[in-house]
């Protein structure tokens, strides 16, 4: 399969949804992108990561996982059963799309977005799972359910969120790991730290998407 970078189109009910889809020459996986609250499939962190995925032949999806119109109301970005619905249902289209049926597919989350791929993991057969800062805790019930391997990347210096990760570890009953990246915060953009997210998401990946 050759190089493949292009926008994409998704119905999903009575809305339709945009996407970036990029496919590397031989990519045998994909990972689709959750984004987090307030952000978008534009986020420069959620990209910057893309890229590095993309150079180790991981195709990826970053996706506006509510409208314009949508995220305009802020209790949508926290609806994280909404975002989880959403989630499946773009799963299901990587699934039945011609340029990625064959792909086997990941979740990676920020924020927010991780809850709801912790969600929707529950609901596909996704194969792996890395959360960035991710508010993990908001899916609660499913993390004792969920049954794909997660990593869990946390910035030292991310106070709140390392805590709610640590609870949420001891509710995982699956593969897990809890990676604390030095000297970080929330955003990771101190230097040198989002590089080694991506790092650590792109061999997980590499590992359990086979």
């Amino acid at each position: 399969m050759e190089n493949i970078k292009k926008t994409v189109n998704i119905k999903i009910n009575s809305i339709v949804i945009e996407g970036e889809l990029t496919i590397p020459e031989n990519s045998k996986q994909i990972i689709l992108f959750a984004h987090g609250s307030g952000s978008s499939r534009f986020s420069p962190r959620n990209n910057f990561v893309a890229k590095i995925l993309q150079k180790e032949k991981l195709a990826t999806l970053l996706m506006d996982l509510l409208t314009k119109e949508e995220d305009l109301d802020y209790e949508n970005r926290f609806n994280i059963d909404l975002l989880a619905e959403r989630l499946v249902k773009i799963t299901y289209w990587l699934k039945e799309a011609e340029e990625t049926k064959n792909l086997n597919i990941g979740y990676f989350g920020a924020s927010t977005g991780a809850a709801a791929a912790v969600k929707a993991a529950v609901k596909t057969d996704v194969s792996a799972i890395v959360s960035r800062g991710g508010r993990v805790d908001l899916a609660d019930k499913e993390l004792s359910e969920i049954k794909t391997p997660i990593l869990l990347i946390v910035g030292e210096n991310d106070d709140f969120v390392l805590d709610v990760n640590q609870y949420a570890l001891k509710k995982i009953n699956c593969t897990k790991k809890l990676s604390i990246i030095p000297k970080a915060t929330h955003l990771f953009e101190e230097p040198g730290t989002l590089e080694e997210v991506a790092k650590q998401a792109a061999a997980w990946f590499l590992k359990f998407l086979t």
